[in-house]
């Protein structure tokens, strides 16, 4: 499981400095840092990025605003974007307007409205066709991963990692090798969300990973999971889990 990673575009080191130590105390994970266009251009396609704050100016110049509209003119390099500037021309204001970023925030920077941009930025970008998003945008789920809200922020969680998903009263559990996460649905809603060629439900309160899946041992009702987790197995499911394990 990983966190979102933020790929910053900042000249200035100072300015650069604060969000790093900012967004980190907020569970945020930094991908890199970029002073110049063209440091941003090689690092870019090295790291992990959920998202990319760019600072309009660099060593003078609106690269910020070029490097913007290269990754949104290819659509398998499309991350969202915002803009972090001290920028008054109205003329580049437009330009930077064209490249559709999903918030544009001046210097100094507020923290909160980071905090709420960066959110909103992941949310709307993720919310595509093949992807769900929940009414309070406490998860979001595509092809590969979740997001999942941990705090003031929205953590990616990787399919593969998880282990299981279990009911936890009203809510759900979903439990990764590090972590632990409640998502107010009920288990038949992620199920339908869910890949099910990787997720099945061995008993009414449980969902598994079938990768994670590490015994089974009919005569206990009982299925061994990654990390010694144990998972019940009810008559009504054998039959099910038959068809994946093989």
């Amino acid at each position: 499981m990983n966190n979102v990673n933020v790929f910053i575009i900042e000249d200035t080191p100072e300015e650069s400095n604060r969000l790093v130590k900012f967004l980190e105390a907020n569970s945020y994970s930094i991908s890199v840092v970029a002073r110049s266009f063209r440091e941003a251009l090689i690092l870019f396609h090295k790291v992990k990025v959920d998202i990319v704050i760019i600072d309009v100016f660099l060593n003078g110049s609106p690269d910020g605003i070029a490097f913007a509209e290269m990754i949104q003119a290819n659509p398998e390099t499309a991350k969202p974007f915002v803009f972090l500037t001290n920028l008054l021309d109205r003329q580049l204001f437009l330009r930077a307007k064209l490249t559709r970023p999903y918030s544009y925030l001046m210097k100094p920077f507020n923290e909160l409205e980071v905090l709420y941009a960066i959110e909103m930025a992941v949310s709307m970008f993720y919310t595509e066709d093949n992807t769900f998003l929940n009414e309070n945008e406490e998860v979001i789920i595509n092809e590969c991963c979740l997001f999942l809200k941990k705090g003031k922020s929205l953590k990616k969680v990787y399919f593969i990692d998880v282990i299981f998903i279990e009911i936890e009263e009203k809510c759900c559990a979903i439990i990764t090798a590090k972590e632990k996460f409640i998502l107010p649905m009920s288990l038949k809603n992620i199920l339908k969300l869910l890949n099910n060629s990787l997720f099945c439900r061995t008993h009414r309160n449980f969902i598994v990973n079938i990768e994670k899946i590490e015994e089974i041992i009919p005569v206990d009702n009982l299925i061994v999971l990654d990390k010694n987790y144990k998972v019940p197995l009810s008559e009504k499911y054998r039959g099910v889990i038959k068809k994946y394990v093989h």
